[in-house]
């Protein structure tokens, strides 16, 4: 079984305990690939710079980052730099052989670069040129096979390469909920996400409504109704990643014990591809967001 964990950049992720979590599932046999997002400290980065991060909304309700070329060079400082290097020296004191990545490296991520997204502004919609964004549609799966068989635990952030249409390639910003689930669906393997809460509740204010299993459609209309904000996100990668191969996504908390391995045994919300049908309806023009 292949696992591909998401760890969120929310401040209240702590990643401890799921690195450790990958330690124990890397030793007793399981190829692991991890995923890892940053928007709190880019943030963070592009304030302590002068810069105010911009955000916009889509007319699907969708709130995403707004990336233009200041940006994604914090985005190539902070997140294959600072986030990642931290991940893998966390890691190697875990006995764990990570490696680095980005989805630049060998092509790991690669798509077409947008270079304008659709927008809601004073509730029309419009068009904002200078993006700085791509859409993730191939995954160099010979890449990450090659590194797990080795005995090396990929850790792979954003950005990703995106083509231009004239034959060369930029490194521009892609989502980090929907680079994990490209990379999990390529892999036909099971996707954590974590976060900082233990699911998708049926009232966002209410975590006793956490919603626990997802398997028919009628669950996934349910799932849909109930995401609101940052979630609305991670349900779209969700969809994303069934649709394109994973075994199964599970949403759930990353301040637990044992999270990873809590979260397979039913610890969170699990999405299930009997739950998509035929149907599916990602908006590839979403707008990307680290996460």
């Amino acid at each position: 079984m292949s696992v591909v964990v998401k760890v969120g950049g929310a401040r209240a992720v702590d990643p401890e305990g799921a690195l450790a979590d990958v330690a124990d599932l890397v030793e007793s046999g399981e190829d692991v690939v991890v995923v890892h997002g940053g928007s709190t400290a880019v943030d963070d980065t592009l304030e302590s710079l002068g810069m105010e991060p911009e955000y916009v909304e889509t007319p699907g309700g969708v709130v995403g980052r707004f990336t233009d070329a200041d940006a994604v060079e914090v985005f190539q400082m902070v997140l294959p730099g600072k986030l990642n290097t931290g991940l893998v020296e966390s890691l190697q004191s875990e006995g764990v052989d990570a490696v680095g990545l980005s989805g630049v490296d060998g092509g790991l991520l690669e798509g077409p670069r947008k270079s304008a997204v659709r927008v809601l502004e004073d509730g029309k919609k419009k068009i904002r040129r200078g993006d700085h964004s791509g859409t993730i549609e191939s995954v160099n799966v010979d890449l990450l096979e090659t590194m797990l068989s080795g005995g090396y635990t990929p850790v792979v952030t954003v950005p990703m390469l995106g083509a231009e249409g004239d034959g060369t390639y930029t490194a521009v910003n892609a989502d980090a909920d929907r680079a994990a689930a490209a990379v999990a669906g390529a892999l036909g393997a099971d996707l954590v996400v974590l976060t900082d809460i233990s699911g998708v509740y049926a009232d966002p204010d209410d975590e006793s409504t956490r919603i626990d299993t997802v398997e028919t459609a009628a669950d996934w209309d349910a799932l849909e109704a109930a995401a609101e904000g940052f979630m609305t996100r991670k349900v779209l990668a969700a969809e994303e990643a069934l649709d394109g191969g994973a075994s199964s996504v599970v949403v759930a908390t990353a301040n637990a014990d044992a999270p990873i391995q809590s979260a397979l045994a039913g610890d969170g919300t699990t999405l299930l591809p009997s739950a998509l049908g035929d149907d599916t309806d990602a908006d590839a023009d979403e707008p990307e967001v680290s996460q």
